[in-house]
């Protein structure tokens, strides 16, 4: 009676994650086209930011640099964290990167509300390398959003098996995101007009 009981109650508890996990696979992909098309009115304008705004305003793309840089560092100590069985270490070190890439997300939006899009200025083999890295780099940062937030949320209900094998994606889309960061950053930097 007993054993029947308990696997019932296992029962239920699979059943009660799948409902969830499908609850919130539906709100990190809610959550990641509300930013992504946030982003896409912000680049095209179609939002009237005010005729005057703060002058720390024009520090953010440096800032942003920064946090992708330290971010991409992070992401590497994470990964060597957990294959040296540092579990708490490895939390702490996503933890910290997830927190980071949400102030990056935050300040690129309302820098991108404030500061019309620079356009680079870049000529012959170097302006087809930014595209490249430009436009891949889009893509991959609007892409990661959702996979980022559930590599999170089957790590926090202890679903490692379904975290492990999500993280396989998030991982290397998540570090080539944070280092292309810089790079863009780098090659649009000497084109800024402020």
């Amino acid at each position: 009676m007993l054993d029947f009981y308990f696997k019932r109650t296992q029962i239920k508890k699979r059943e009660m994650r799948k409902i969830n996990d499908k609850v919130f696979f539906r709100i990190a992909l809610t959550i990641s086209i509300v930013v992504f098309i946030l982003v896409v009115l912000l680049n095209r304008r179609l939002l009237n930011p005010p005729a005057e705004f703060p002058d720390f305003i024009y520090h953010l793309p440096k800032l942003h640099a920064t946090i992708n840089g330290i971010c991409s560092i992070l992401l590497l100590l994470s990964l060597r964290a957990i294959r040296s069985g540092k579990i708490q270490l490895h939390k702490k070190l996503n933890i910290t990167t997830f927190t980071l890439s949400a102030v990056f997300l935050i300040s690129y939006v309302i820098y991108h509300f404030f500061v019309p899009e620079t356009s680079y200025g870049g000529e012959g083999t170097l302006r087809f390398v930014y595209y490249f890295i430009l436009i891949t780099h889009i893509i991959l940062a609007a892409s990661v959003l959702p996979l980022i937030l559930l590599s999170f949320w089957y790590a926090l209900n202890d679903n490692f098996i379904k975290h492990r094998k999500i993280v396989r994606y998030t991982f290397p889309i998540w570090l080539y995101v944070t280092i292309t960061g810089v790079l863009v950053y780098l090659l649009i930097q000497p084109y800024y007009t402020f």
